[in-house]
């Protein structure tokens, strides 16, 4: 890929980016301003802000490696991204914003009257933030990799910095310009060179059902195995080999590869003839976590689906950095407006992550062997078109992509910053709000340095099973139940975001290698999510006598629109 032009096209946005925090900052006064943007944001600025951040490496990059690996199964996580918005229409934003909180540690502590349940809530939210960081910034490390041949760490550094500098001089009311911005830039970054594909794949009179076989070599190609990994045939295939198959080194020879699974050292190049079909990849556990959930959906693959739909249905709203910005909305008209706006935003977006996965299928299978499907987005334009303008083309994906770490990552940090400063921090003012987002950065930074990682849009949706396990309860039961306890509340979180973040974790170590234990850990959600809402509803149930005081007042001021209330005052 041309560095030449990408390398600036990022460096634009970059300053761009700082540029247009700094326009927030002249407007940014007070602490209010820092935590919600003084509740002044309207509609149409703050759809455009949801949607910069909530599209994030996994929608930019992931969705659409992951097509090109998997075809057309994965096309539910589009799906689920957008129907979880319309979800959190119907039950959760409007009363969300009436409850008058600046994030869900709030929002807890004003429905239970319970610091112990705020605490917790505040622990989940760092967690689950922490989770949605380190893809983001693993996913500039491989961008900025692909770009220049860099280290893989330098990229998660540099939008680590940028974000940092962002969130702790503007707060809130800056990142809402900079994600506004940025969602434009990213849609235009998919479109533009998806219309040129699109032209250049119809003039190659390549196949036009792209899912319908395996993905296969359209022509002869070169393939570098970078990492040890085992190769699944179903058949038998031939290749030239330089280096080291099932133990034993060849110098450029011919090999029939049987039926079978073949280890493939690392530095090996194989050779593959054109029409050959690309062989399953399996990477195992070496490099400390599992680098793909494939394994557990080829094990349950119905099951896996059901999970995926539920933790993506359910998980939007209670990610931290979606729902800290319902809080900046003036009121709660206004945030079910601002939902309806967003989900028809998100909506054309995810159009065009599917095209380049099914492109990729056809003009990049190699990735598939390489460990680089996330980076189909940011090679088609160079392997399609070439020539300067697919350097050019090339050169707009990497600026959107660029763009979508740095959106998501300022959300994600501004909620988990605030969560710090209110809960851990001795201070809640802006000098201490600053010192929290520094420290927000610091664990998935670390993390993004130390550790390989899932595919980007596998991690986030881990993170989407640990939030519809713990915060989806939380708000549905706080909201539209009245006979909810902090006992309850505080056990149900523990018992299903607590389950669903051990599943992540042993998930992301690699355990166990195989068999149904491995599906069920892979995809929480469909046995978390109702053990969740069961413990929560029991417990309270079982504790009636702790129903907090003064609770039909509360759930009062959820649901009554603010014009009626002020009319009940007077």
């Amino acid at each position: 890929m041309n560095s030449g032009y990408s390398v600036p096209a990022v460096a634009l946005v970059v300053v761009a980016t700082v540029l247009v925090g700094a326009f927030g900052l002249r407007i940014s006064r007070t602490t209010s301003d820092f935590y919600v943007a003084s509740r002044t944001v309207g509609p149409r600025l703050n759809a455009a802000a949801i949607s910069g951040e909530y599209l994030s490496a996994a929608s930019f990059l992931g969705i659409a490696g992951l097509v090109l690996v998997q075809g057309p199964d994965m096309l539910w996580y589009p799906v689920g991204y957008t129907a979880g918005y319309l979800v959190l229409l119907l039950f959760v934003a409007a009363p969300l914003r009436r409850s008058g909180a600046y994030t869900l540690p709030d929002f807890a502590e004003a429905r239970l009257a319970s610091q112990a349940v705020r605490r917790l809530a505040g622990a989940f939210v760092v967690g689950v933030g922490w989770l949605y960081l380190l893809p983001q910034l693993q996913g500039a490390g491989l961008t900025l990799t692909v770009l220049t041949g860099a280290p893989q760490w330098l990229g998660g550094v540099i939008v680590a910095v940028v974000v940092v500098a962002t969130v702790a001089a503007g707060g809130m009311r800056s990142i809402t310009f900079v994600q506004a911005f940025q969602y434009w830039l990213k849609l235009t970054a998919l479109l533009v060179p998806a219309l040129f594909l699109i032209l250049a794949w119809q003039g190659d009179g390549a196949p036009s059902h792209a899912f319908e076989e395996p993905a296969a070599f359209r022509e002869q190609r070169v393939v570098r195995v970078d990492s040890t990994l085992d190769l699944t045939l179903e058949s038998p295939l031939t290749v030239t080999v330089t280096g080291t198959v099932d133990g034993r080194p060849h110098d450029d020879r011919r090999l029939e590869l049987g039926t079978g699974t073949h280890r493939i050292e690392r530095g090996t190049r194989l050779t593959f003839a054109e029409g050959s079909t690309v062989p399953a990849a399996d990477r195992g556990t070496s490099d400390g976590m599992s680098t793909s959930l494939a394994a557990g959906r080829e094990d349950r693959p119905l099951y896996a689906t059901y999970g995926l739909i539920l933790a993506t249905f359910l998980g939007t709203m209670g990610l931290p950095h979606v729902v800290v910005r319902f809080y900046t909305s003036p009121h709660g008209v206004a945030a079910r407006r601002t939902t309806v706006a967003v989900l028809g935003l998100i909506g054309c977006f995810y159009l065009l992550p599917p095209v380049y996965g099914a492109l990729g299928r056809l003009y990049a299978p190699e990735l598939t062997l390489t460990g680089d499907a996330d980076a189909a987005v940011l090679l088609l334009p160079e392997r399609m078109i070439g020539g300067l303008g697919g350097d050019l083309l090339g050169a707009l994906v990497a600026g959107g992509a660029f763009a979508a770490f740095l959106s998501t990552a300022s959300g994600l940090t501004m909620a988990v910053a605030g969560v710090l400063t209110q809960d851990v921090l001795p201070s809640r003012g802006v000098r201490h709000f600053r010192l929290g987002t520094v420290l927000a950065m610091c664990a998935p930074l670390a993390a993004s340095v130390l550790v390989g990682g899932l595919p980007v849009a596998d991690a986030v949706g881990l993170a989407f099973a640990v939030s519809a396990s713990s915060f989806c309860p939380l708000l549905v039961l706080g909201i539209w139940w009245r006979r909810l306890t902090p006992p309850g509340a505080a056990a149900g979180m523990l018992v299903g975001g607590g389950s669903a973040f051990l599943a992540v974790a042993a998930t992301m170590a690699g355990f166990p290698a195989d068999g149904p234990l491995r599906a069920l850990l892979a995809w929480p959600a469909l046995w978390s999510v109702p053990l969740g809402f069961l413990t929560m509803v029991l417990v309270s149930l079982a504790t009636a006598g702790r129903v907090p005081a003064g609770t039909a007042a509360i759930l009062a001021r959820f649901h009554l629109p603010e014009e009626l209330r002020a009319e009940v005052k007077a």
